[in-house]
């Protein structure tokens, strides 16, 4: 087992207990604004951990590319998502206060 092999092990275990906590997260709140929080924190942190994984074991290859491309679009559309989804919630919690 070499260093990359070490790394790339390290890289996806963090990456999949960050996972794991974003979505106990999701699972332990109340509040829908509460659980978007932790559905965005989903795509930022663990993903680019398991880029980083993919980039060292895939390097620039077609699947570094392509792990590249779908963690660049989750960063890149996640945010207009959460907001979108957030004011939707915000309207149907207010027509179910009238």
């Amino acid at each position: 087992m070499g260093a990359s092999d070490f790394a790339v092990d390290v890289l996806l275990g963090v990456g999949v207990v960050a996972e794991l906590l974003c979505v106990v997260g999701v699972l332990v709140m109340r509040t829908t604004h509460d659980r978007l929080h932790y559905a965005a924190a989903a795509t930022t942190v663990p993903a680019f951990l398991v880029l980083i994984a993919t980039l060292i074991r895939e390097h620039m290859s077609a699947g570094g590319l392509q792990a590249i491309a779908a963690v660049g679009l989750l960063f890149v559309a996640n945010p207009a998502l959460v907001i979108a989804t957030a004011r939707a919630a915000l309207r149907v919690d207010e027509a179910a206060e009238a």
